[in-house]
């Protein structure tokens, strides 16, 4: 999730919306506590429903939640929107069973051995397991989903499950792909990630009663701030460190995972260094690193992506200006300013502990 805060000052003050507005995660999420609560414990409940011999594993999987950003979401948004609803809660927690479930079957993917801080479930119980559970906790969500007097609520949760494993697919696909476009590389971070961000904002604002306006309006935020995210996830693969994100780091490059900071590089080496670039990412080890940071350093690789998702985040913001003044509101508005404050501590080092 979100790397720890900013320690960046004296940075470009393009690069810095509203610092003064945002402090951390936890004063932004203060007021829907109660909820996020509500959520975990729907979240712990679900694991009575799975088969008793694997119960230890969808605990393991459903209760390493980070800080519940997609729940948020859900929660903000109906707040922006409209008022409180009873099925929210459900609904969060079925995001968030969704978003677990990918989880998972991306550390297998990947071959991470991190999440959180703790070992991921496929090195704690070995793929085979993992990919079952994943498989598990995506069927339950979308019970829990069907178990709404309306077919809305499954219908979306099902199109949006499916969205997110085909903008896997493409990605699996696009591994080594050197001559990838801006344009592609945005499309599959919009299927794999941000689609779970809108999915959290227009069902929050649809339950809320919100205008089709209104739920345009969220659902615009949740997919520019989720493509702002999954850049900053990108960078942070790169840039940052385990220690601060919780989790195995340089598996984008070790999956052959062609993210913006390289596509940048790419983009400005002349012939003969995008061929030695090339080779170095095809053959890769993480022995390089020291030397690829460099030739990123060289390109203004990190600037470029910093810009990428300040751009994202304002963009985010703007779609908010169709919904009413309020609390709702200027909590959605600095959510998008503390993910542009973690951007910012990009490849800064931090000055104690996280």
């Amino acid at each position: 999730m979100l790397a720890a805060e900013s320690k960046a000052e004296g940075r470009s003050a393009i690069t810095s919306p509203r610092r003064d507005v945002v402090s951390s995660w936890k004063r932004i999420v203060e007021p829907v506590e109660p909820f996020l609560a509500a959520v975990a414990q729907c979240l712990a409940e679900q694991i009575e429903e799975f088969e008793p011999e694997i119960a230890n594993h969808v605990r393991y999987a459903l209760t390493n939640q980070g800080k519940q950003l997609r729940p948020a979401l859900v929660a903000l948004s109906a707040e922006a929107t409209g008022g409180p609803n009873s099925g929210l809660v459900t609904v969060a927690a079925i995001i968030e069973m969704v978003h677990l479930a990918t989880l998972v079957h991306d550390d297998v993917m990947d071959v991470a051995k991190i999440r959180r801080r703790r070992p991921t479930l496929a090195a704690h119980a070995g793929n085979s397991i993992s990919v079952l559970v994943g498989d598990c906790l995506f069927a339950h969500a979308v019970k829990l989903a069907a178990s709404f007097p309306t077919p809305e609520i499954c219908r979306a949760v099902s199109s949006a499950t499916k969205t997110v494993c085909s903008g896997e697919i493409l990605q699996t696909q696009r591994q080594r792909q050197f001559h990838l476009p801006r344009a592609e590389y945005f499309r599959v971070l919009q299927m794999k990630t941000a689609e779970l961000f809108a999915l959290s904002c227009d069902l929050g604002a649809w339950l809320s009663g919100s205008t089709p306006s209104e739920r345009a309006a969220v659902r615009n935020f949740g997919l520019a701030l989720g493509t702002a995210y999954q850049v900053f996830d990108d960078c942070l693969d790169l840039f940052g460190t385990e220690a601060v994100a919780g989790k195995s780091l340089g598996t984008d490059l070790e999956c052959g995972k062609v993210t913006l900071p390289v596509i940048v590089a790419l983009e400005r080496t002349d012939p003969a260094s995008r061929r030695a670039l090339e080779e170095m990412l095809l053959h890769w080890d993480r022995r390089r690193l020291p030397r690829l940071l460099a030739i990123l350093g060289e390109y203004g690789a990190l600037e470029e992506s910093r810009e990428t998702i300040h751009g994202y985040c304002r963009a985010a913001r703007q779609t908010l200006t169709l919904l009413p003044a309020g609390d709702g509101r200027r909590a959605l508005e600095q959510v998008a300013d503390f993910l542009a404050q973690q951007t910012d501590a990009l490849g800064v080092p931090l000055d104690g502990p996280p």
